[in-house]
């Protein structure tokens, strides 16, 4: 009996360090594209993520290129403990010519980069230089 409820309480402990490990990952929820004047864009990124201070904060995202080069790139330098979920933004990113998807990936100080990236279909893009796309939920 003893060595079951050391098994029970050892298989706890492994729960509860992988739930925590993995549950705070940063989530990129949104992407705003617009096109400027110059034919480069700005990205507004949405992120979610549980802050905790400065040893565990969302630090950074990218734009990636289909054939997963960085195109661009917004480094926090803070945490948003209390601004969640938060938009950042960047400019002057030019997209390829002939690319047709993209990505953007969101990096953490504590778990590094989510695998999770939200996928942009620029085939949808208006006429005007603009679109939104949202995390499938």
């Amino acid at each position: 009996m003893k060595k079951i409820k050391n098994s029970l309480a050892v298989l706890s402990l492994v729960i509860l360090f992988t739930t925590n490990v993995f549950a705070d990952d940063v989530t990129v929820t949104k992407a705003k594209l617009e096109r400027d004047t110059k034919g480069t864009y700005t990205f507004h990124v949405t992120l979610l993520h549980e802050d905790s201070g400065w040893e565990h904060y969302a630090d950074k995202w990218q734009v990636l290129d289909s054939s997963g080069n960085v195109i661009g790139e917004r480094v926090l330098l803070h945490p948003h403990e209390d601004e969640q979920p938060f938009e950042r933004s960047t400019s002057g990113i030019k997209i390829p010519d002939g690319e047709t998807t993209l990505s953007i990936r969101a990096h953490d100080l504590i778990h590094g980069w989510n695998e999770e990236v939200l996928e942009i279909d620029l085939s949808e893009m208006s006429s005007r230089g603009r679109l939104t796309v949202w995390a499938d939920d």
